[in-house]
């Protein structure tokens, strides 16, 4: 099994990504997906989840600006980030069960 992620990057205070992390390797879409962050100097956190019947649910620092989504014909999960602040700064990481991605960095500048 495998979780690739991608998309992240640098973004200005205000600006927007969008990850993606693509599973392969087995059928993923009876799973819930996650997706986590961590800081520098910080414990790893849940930031969002999407349930294998679509049911979402946000840590309260990201409601409002973060969407999470998947696409089971794709094995894949993504996460919309919008009105990104300098605090969102971190590595991102996909969870499927017991799998993880490898992280992609997420930089906002102030």
């Amino acid at each position: 099994v495998q979780l690739q992620a991608s998309g992240g990057g640098l973004v200005q205070a205000g600006g927007s990504l969008r990850l993606s992390c693509a599973a392969s390797g087995g059928i993923f879409s009876t799973y819930a997906m996650r997706w986590y962050r961590q800081a520098p100097g910080k414990q790893r956190e849940l930031v969002a989840a999407i349930t294998s019947g679509g049911s979402t649910t946000y840590a309260d620092s990201v409601k409002g600006r973060f969407t999470i989504s998947r696409d089971n014909a794709k094995d894949t999960v993504y996460l919309q980030m919008s009105s990104l602040k300098p605090e969102d700064t971190s590595v991102y990481y996909c969870n499927v069960y017991v799998w993880w991605g490898q992280g992609t960095l997420v930089t906002v500048s102030s």
